[in-house]
Order: structure tokens, then C-alpha cells, then sequence
């Protein structure tokens, strides 16, 4: 193990239906949270190494047994040997086919032609589609989970709804925002196609189509296309103020006015340690790149 100072670790992004926070760790403290609203003052300095955050199941955290260090651009904060033991037993990976939990199969709408089919866990109300950066969605149905899954195959045969997109097709689609009505139209239209598709499973109950939009939720009327994309560094430091959350992304207004856009998937992992209010924004920054190209497994 490392024999470097016990500190607080940031553990990712996370959303609940009163809006995103960052989590901590401390290996004597145990977890904490810091909401992200809007205008928050931001500040903080990147650690010496950035190290895998280990497995979280069933409420409870097992640290990495090799205290493994990451890439300071790895999406994941996990190992390989952490990665591929949570996916032993998740939902997402079909290694979970037992959960008895009931589940909803939705259609996301991220962008003009961006809509995809996926399930969540009927118990989450929702907070899946904030940690996927949805900006309007719809419930099709509600059943259990190999009725869920069954669904989303056949809306992926029979009206080709992909279960994923490059997550950087999602964020750039996210800074033309057609008006809500539209949004809602085209959820409408597939819905409708989706509930009268022979296939579906007897045991999935469809719902009424209900449009739910995330213009408040992500304050999407601040957010412009970002003048560059901060590239975590071990001890450099990102200053400024919370302008929007979407799903992962963080937006940053720094003290020059650029809005920065900090992915908090590559800040999992890190130390990040309280700089001055007045510090200096220091982290490198990436100019934006015209083509989508990082591929997401997950999202």
C-alpha cells in the first residue's frame, strides 16, 4: 500500500433529485458530499497520483488491494482488477439476472436523432437519466428485469433505438437545444411505435407517454459550446465558479470569463485539495475538437 498522507479522495459525480454534488472519501473519515448549485465558488488543487477508487456494492466500499494508480485521462476510476470485479455482479453487464427489483425501460432524448432505449431501476425515480445527461425522456414500461431487457432488445431489432451513443456525440448535441415541444414530438412519435410493437413481453405494463425534461435540473439556459476542456495534472488547479452540471460534465466559469468544461469522471480518483478563492486557474486546457469521437460502454 502507499505511504503517502491520508486524504480525501474525490469519488465522482453524483446525482439525486436535489441536484449534483461531488463525493469524498477519507479512509478515517469516511464519505462526504459538496452540492454543486450554480455560481458555487470552485477551487482546487489536483494531488500527487490519482489511484482507483476500488468497488462500492450493496452501501459498502472494499478498497483496492493494489492501491493501483490510474491515468490522469482514464473515463474510469477504476483498475482493471476493481473494474471487471464490479461488473461481475451488475445489472449493466447482464451478470445480475436475479434482482427481483421492478424495472423501467425508457427512450432519452439527448439530441435531433440521439434517442435510446435503456432500463433503469424502478427505484431510482429517475436519477439515471440525470447521470446520463438525458435532456428530455419518457417511460415506455415497467416490469421485471428480463421483461426490461427483453424490451430493450426489441426496440433495438425491430425500430433499430440504439442502447448507446458516444458520450461526445451527446455533449455536443446538447449546445443547439431544440425547444421542449420538439423534444417531446419526437419522444412521442417512437413511443407510439414502440408501445404497439408485437414483441414486447406480456409482463412489461406500458405506460402512457409522459415527456420529463432537465432544462431546470441542468440549467441548460447558461451553458454555451465551452472554450476548452480542463486535462487533469497533479498539482495544478481549477478556480472559478459552478456555471452548470450535466450528467458527468462540470462547467466552469473561470476568473478570465472562459467557460471550462471539466469531465468528473477524470477527476474520480484524484486528491483534490481546497485552493484560495482568488487562486489562479493553472490546469492545461484542451481547445475544443470538432468531431465526437471518445466511445462510452456505459452511457
Amino acid at each position: 500500500m502507499s505511504s503517502e498522507p491520508e486524504d480525501w479522495q474525490c469519488t465522482g459525480l453524483r446525482w439525486d433529485h436535489s441536484g449534483p454534488a461531488l463525493s469524498w472519501r477519507h479512509p478515517g473519515r469516511g464519505e462526504h458530499s459538496s452540492p454543486l448549485p450554480p455560481d458555487r465558488p470552485l477551487a482546487f488543487t489536483f494531488g500527487a497520483r490519482r489511484r482507483c477508487v476500488g468497488v462500492r456494492r450493496g452501501g459498502r466500499h472494499t478498497p483496492c488491494p493494489e492501491d493501483a494508480s490510474l491515468s490522469p485521462s482514464a473515463v474510469s476510476a477504476q483498475c482493471p482488477a476493481c473494474a471487471r470485479l464490479d461488473r461481475s455482479h451488475s445489472v449493466a453487464a447482464d451478470t445480475m439476472a436475479d434482482d427481483p427489483r421492478p424495472y423501467d425501460v425508457y427512450l432519452a432524448w439527448f439530441g435531433p436523432e440521439l434517442i435510446k432505449v435503456g432500463i433503469t431501476a424502478t427505484e431510482r425515480e429517475g436519477v439515471r437519466l440525470l447521470e446520463q445527461a438525458a435532456l428530455s425522456y419518457a417511460l415506455l414500461g415497467r416490469g421485471p428485469l428480463m421483461a426490461a431487457r427483453r424490451a430493450e432488445a426489441v426496440l433495438g431489432t425491430a425500430l433499430a433505438v440504439p442502447d448507446r451513443f458516444p458520450y461526445a456525440a451527446k455533449r455536443s448535441a446538447r449546445h443547439a437545444l431544440p425547444p421542449r415541444p420538439l423534444r417531446a414530438a419526437e419522444l412521442a412519435a417512437l413511443h407510439e411505435r414502440a408501445r404497439g410493437l408485437p414483441g414486447l413481453p406480456e409482463s412489461l405494463s406500458v405506460v402512457d407517454f409522459r415527456p420529463v425534461h432537465h432544462d431546470a435540473a441542468f440549467h441548460l439556459g447558461r451553458l454555451r459550446p465551452p472554450d476548452g476542456t480542463v486535462e487533469p495534472e497533479a498539482g495544478r488547479t481549477l478556480a472559478g465558479t459552478v456555471a452548470a452540471v450535466a450528467g458527468p460534465d462540470l462547467y466552469v466559469t473561470a476568473a478570465d470569463g472562459r467557460l471550462l468544461l471539466a469531465d468528473a469522471r477524470q477527476l474520480a480518483g484524484w486528491p483534490l485539495s481546497a485552493a484560495p478563492p482568488d487562486a489562479a486557474t493553472t490546469v492545461t486546457v484542451r481547445a475544443p475538437t470538432p468531431t465526437p469521437s471518445e466511445p462510452d460502454a456505459l452511457f
